[in-house]
């Protein structure tokens, strides 16, 4: 089981003092990444990350989400985006809009987690993410 898996945080949603998370576990043993109660409140929690690069940083296209979630300072992007467009049939220039985002997020628990998610947690997820 990856870290990911078992933190329901499929995304690796890294912890930030003084941010609290909807269905964030109430124990948070992870140093470095937060624990979720269930993976839809883990996957919640990226669909509003996305919200906010969208809405609050104008970051829409594949390429400038993935560079931002997985900067090449850590991560080899570059290969994270090609796995990525080859699960999705994304290119790395296209605008995603909301509606792309569980295909997104389903591609990105896989590249992170090695977690293939099924339609149904995807859509709990979703309609937490909506709902809140």
């Amino acid at each position: 089981m990856t870290r990911g898996q078992r933190n329901n945080n499929p995304l690796n949603i890294r912890r930030i003092p003084g941010v609290t998370w909807k269905g964030q576990s109430p124990e948070q043993t992870d140093k470095a990444f937060v624990q979720f109660r269930t993976m839809e409140w883990g996957l919640r929690a990226a669909f509003c990350i996305l919200r906010t690069y969208a809405r609050r940083h104008n970051i829409r296209r594949l390429a400038d989400i993935l560079r931002r979630w997985a900067p090449p300072a850590e991560n080899d992007t570059d290969a994270y985006l090609h796995s990525v467009c080859q699960q999705t049939g994304f290119t790395p220039k296209q605008l995603l809009t909301e509606s792309d985002w569980p295909t997104l997020v389903r591609a990105m628990a896989r590249q992170e987690s090695n977690l293939l998610l099924t339609d149904a947690v995807l859509l709990r997820a979703y309609y937490l993410y909506k709902l809140y």
